[in-house]
């Protein structure tokens, strides 16, 4: 009846290929040649259950009633009772189907120690030759069995690398969200889940962190992500052979997805530095995590049991001078944290950051709220930072500058500080950049300058010379003619006496 060489041969490719075991197909199989045989040769609401024989390649069909007590039956002719919604199925009676039951009395005679609820089987006659339809119908359900015993594979595997990091190819992209191929399934990277600037190409592998397996109806659907804080740590532990043996603990992570991320460390042995372990020799591991996330800045910082130590570590790189602790109750009745934290005059812009990102992840990373006061104090060595003063403005600076308070900035209002410190060196360089131009400018214009006049004198001088030469001799000769002149009209008045 059936070829139990193709047969076999389609179990194992089904076991191979798409994780189906070959007990899971038998019983589609076996399914399928019960439901075509009801439909050929059976009655409707039927029992019927076949055996297929691997070894001798035919099967057996059988018939199966549920033994119920009268007193509890209600036959099809009657009128069932009318119950309430929240009665118990315990309690309700049953329709009786005489080809679906069989009445207690009756079992007992064929069956020795028959109770209420126990299954009589019966055997059917063979058959081996099904209708179109029936042959429709077989295939439909064996169609069916696969699909869901498949399903069930992919969400036992799948299911077990909930948590971990797993990669695929770039299928196809639909509305901001990228659909990954895993193999058995389908992995879907949603906008929100993806870093800020990531650009993917078709066919390119990606690597993301699997948060949650969905079962839909058209399949298996992996939900993975990119900017989940548990992404970092998964990256981390792939690097760094201490976090996997347990010497270092990641105590937490504060994230902001393609920008920056701070991750509090711990080390269970004195001998092992947790900030070390997680850099690496000359940076190499998080160098490593960081260009898998684009070029995310990464700040390592160790964990303290003391509240204090914490937050002043979760402000690196900025330097604070005071640190106080407050706890106290808000209008709900919740207890509030509040660190108040006290800088220099010039660690102030440092220690909020730019957009009130630092203060923000730190934040994050204590569970303290924490708010940034400058104490007015610049610290040594930052004046040689700044833009040169003249003496003549130092003391009007100065009174400024000392009649302005110490104001403090909360971490909920941020957006008055936009500069980092970083920021403003880069500002007073360019206008020190700016004005050694000018003068150097001004310098070669008075210069050139100085060159043109002295070539035109060189040039003018020996004529203006000549000339003057030239005025004066003719002034000579003009005075020495009066003077003979006035001789001559002297000898003549001298004469005429």
């Amino acid at each position: 009846m059936f070829d139990l060489k193709v047969i076999n041969a389609v179990m194992a490719q089904l076991e191979e290929e798409r994780g189906v075991s070959k007990e899971a197909v038998l019983e589609a199989i076996e399914l399928a040649l019960a439901n075509a045989y009801r439909k050929e040769y059976g009655k409707r609401n039927q029992i019927v259950r076949a055996q297929f024989n691997m070894d001798a390649g035919d099967v057996e069909f059988t018939q199966v009633k549920i033994v119920v007590d009268k007193d509890n039956a209600v036959l099809e002719n009657e009128d069932a009772p009318d119950y309430d919604p929240e009665t118990p199925d315990e309690e309700k009676k049953i329709i009786y189907n005489p080809e679906h039951h069989m009445f207690l009395e009756d079992a007992k005679f064929m069956k020795a120690g028959a109770k209420v609820g126990d299954e009589v089987v019966f055997p059917l006659e063979k058959k081996d030759d099904f209708g179109r339809i029936a042959a429709q119908t077989a295939k439909q359900v064996i169609m069916q069995k696969i699909r869901e015993a498949e399903k069930t594979s992919v969400m036992a595997e799948y299911g077990e690398n909930e948590g971990t990091i797993v990669s695929g190819t770039v299928e196809r992209m639909e509305h901001g969200a990228i659909y990954l191929d895993m193999g058995r399934a389908v992995g879907m990277l949603p906008y929100d889940e993806q870093i800020p600037g990531e650009r993917f190409k078709q066919g390119e592998r990606v690597r993301a962190y699997l948060y949650r397996v969905e079962e839909t109806n058209r399949g298996v659907f992996l939900k993975l992500s990119r900017s989940h804080p548990k992404f970092l740590i998964e990256l981390f532990l792939a690097e760094v052979p201490e976090l996997a043996q347990g010497i270092v603990e990641i105590k937490n992570v504060a994230r902001e997805a393609g920008s920056r991320s701070k991750i509090a460390v711990f080390s269970t042995d004195e001998h092992v530095d947790p900030v070390g372990a997680l850099v690496g020799q000359r940076g190499v591991r998080v160098s490593t995590v960081m260009s898998e996330l684009g070029g995310e800045k990464i700040d390592i910082i160790e964990w303290s049991d003391d509240e204090a130590q914490f937050v002043e570590e979760s402000l690196s790189p900025a330097q604070v001078t005071e640190i106080e602790l407050e706890e106290q109750e808000n209008e709900r009745g919740d207890i509030e944290r509040i660190a108040h934290v006290l800088v220099n005059d010039d660690q102030q812009s440092l220690a909020i950051g730019k957009g009130g990102q630092n203060v923000r992840l730190a934040a994050k990373l204590t569970g303290w709220k924490i708010d940034i006061a400058s104490n007015g104090i610049v610290s040594e060595g930052a004046e040689d930072r700044r833009a040169p003063v003249s003496n003549e403005n130092k003391d009007a600076l100065t009174a400024a500058l000392g009649s302005v308070p110490a104001t403090d900035v909360s971490s909920e209002a941020l957006a008055k500080d936009e500069e980092t410190a970083d920021e403003a060196e880069a500002k007073e360089e360019v206008v020190a950049s700016e004005e050694a131009a000018t003068e150097a400018t001004a310098a070669e214009a008075e210069a050139t300058e100085t060159e043109v006049t002295e070539e035109v004198v060189a040039e003018e001088t020996p004529k203006e010379t000549e000339e003057k030469e030239d005025v004066v001799e003719e002034k000579k000769e003009e005075e020495t003619t009066e003077e003979t002149a006035g001789d001559d009209e002297a000898v003549a008045k001298d004469t005429e006496k």
